[in-house]
């Protein structure tokens, strides 16, 4: 059956939309529609199978002061930290924030935008699975605030706070050669991400600037939710038999834990056999032993700017602002990489 719309039962009945809409939220008697006309409505609306827009009913009539943040795992450190300053920057704005995570589900993603939406927030902050293009789509018609975090939809224009991963990464492997290493592997995890492609793509570019070529043999990409069980013989395939590599370069902080430990419970020297360094940074990374190179995200800056952007288009403040940022990483160097 053809999905039908409010407008389409407007259309049909000779009624408002604004009717139309206000009997189907069960608000007719309190606006003085007939009940005749009520019972039209309803009528029509059962026999064609009417589904509710859940993105259009949720839309805030008023201002809550609260906004909305969905990250993909709230216990990550890394996305802890982003809450954690997006809960700080918003308190100087007035603004409460609610906080709930996708776990990587598309699904889990969409049922939380129409969730928040219903709980008539006045903005959201989302670190997308990047699988609910729909959903986005609604959101920019619908003209409803939001703000992509840390990952964002390269074919649809929208507002986003994201961090250049091509050239954080192509840095990363340019300080492993620069100190001599040659056979640099890389592990990541599966995923259509576009952060995790841009990383990827920058390991490959900096080796073949470098004059290397790309070997198959030592680029990993594990699954994510059983990346411990994989990683074990993955680092054992790494620094055995003929690709034996000197170097490795993991593209989360968890991948290098991991990994490290693999290393450590096979006794390989680090980094006097093989050096490693992280994309993204923990506070125990210079706590371990030896200290961690890893390349620092700006959190702060990334909470911060993205509600500023979100706040700004909220209370449509008369600010020139830039609504796509790509910032910045820095790399903190260490010895797991000989240096």
């Amino acid at each position: 059956m053809k999905k039908i719309f409010l407008k389409d039962i407007a259309e049909e009945l000779a009624l408002s939309k604004t009717t139309v809409s206000l009997v189907l939220n069960n608000r007719g008697d309190e606006n003085k529609i007939s009940k005749e006309t009520q019972k039209r409505v309803w009528d029509f609306a059962r026999k064609k199978n009417y589904q509710p827009n859940q993105m259009a009913r949720g839309l805030s009539l008023g201002k809550s002061e609260t906004i909305g943040l969905i990250v993909p795992n709230i216990s990550d450190i890394f996305y802890a930290q982003i809450a954690h300053h997006v809960e700080l920057k918003a308190k100087e704005f007035g603004y409460n924030v609610v906080f709930s995570s996708s776990n990587e589900n598309a699904g889990t993603e969409k049922e939380l935008i129409y969730s928040m939406l219903n709980r008539q927030i006045d903005g959201l902050i989302i670190a997308s699975t990047q699988k609910n293009q729909e959903e986005i789509l609604e959101l920019i018609e619908a003209k409803f605030p939001f703000v992509l975090i840390d990952r964002h939809y390269p074919e649809i224009k929208a507002n986003y706070v994201i961090v250049d991963n091509l050239e954080g990464v192509k840095n990363m492997a340019f300080h492993l050669v620069n100190n001599g290493r040659k056979q640099i592997g890389f592990i990541s995890i599966e995923s259509q991400l576009d952060a995790m492609l841009q990383r990827r793509l920058g390991y490959e570019m900096a080796l073949q600037e470098a004059g290397f070529e790309v070997n198959p043999a030592i680029v990993k990409e594990l699954d994510a939710f059983h990346y411990q069980v994989e990683m074990k013989e993955t680092i054992k395939e790494m620094v055995s038999g003929s690709n034996r590599v000197d170097a490795i370069v993991f593209t989360t902080h968890y991948l290098t834990a991991s990994g490290l430990r693999e290393l450590k419970s096979l006794n390989v020297k680090v980094p006097d056999e093989v050096a490693i360094i992280s994309f993204d940074e923990t506070g125990a990374f210079d706590l371990a032993d030896p200290p961690i190179t890893a390349n620092q995200q700006p959190v702060e800056d990334m909470g911060n700017l993205a509600v500023e952007i979100l706040v700004n288009e909220i209370e449509k403040k008369d600010i020139k602002m830039d609504n796509q940022r790509v910032l910045k990483t820095r790399l903190l160097i260490r010895r797991s990489c000989g240096v």
